[in-house]
């Protein structure tokens, strides 16, 4: 990681809400933002601020949520998600995670994310992968 990742940086994204961000279940007339598909946005914000601050080869896991969704968005409505930098522990970044639409705050709350060397994270999993298939085969 680099030293840029600091307490207090920031990045907003806009996010179009299109049908494919909905739930169903309740009707075509209840159709509002999915509250799993607003906190993959909250995190995917938090990777994207985190990829401009880490090395080559680096990446990041998210490894905490804790997120409360406050009111529904529409269909067509456009909610800006706001992420900001709290703590740096060592690889651990925790942030501040916010959104909201042209009318109301609609989600607040906590991520945090591990910073990883992706080769190393690929080799743990095939390992991971490999003791899995000698269980199968026993």
């Amino acid at each position: 990681m680099k030293p840029s990742l600091q307490p207090g940086v920031s990045l907003t994204r806009k996010i179009a809400i299109d049908r494919d961000r909905t739930i169903g279940f309740m009707g075509e007339d209840a159709r509002v933002y999915a509250t799993p598909l607003m906190i993959r946005d909250m995190e995917m914000t938090c990777r994207d601020l985190i990829m401009e601050h880490v090395e080559t080869g680096e990446d990041s896991v998210g490894i905490e949520v804790s997120v409360k969704h406050l009111a529904a968005s529409l269909v067509g409505m456009t909610v800006e998600i706001t992420v900001r930098v709290a703590t740096v522990e060592g690889r651990k970044v925790v942030f501040d995670v916010s959104a909201k639409d042209e009318l109301d705050v609609i989600g607040a709350g906590m991520h945090a994310r591990f910073v990883v060397d992706t080769a190393k994270t690929v080799e743990r999993l095939k390992a991971k992968a490999a003791r899995r298939d000698a269980l199968k085969n026993n």
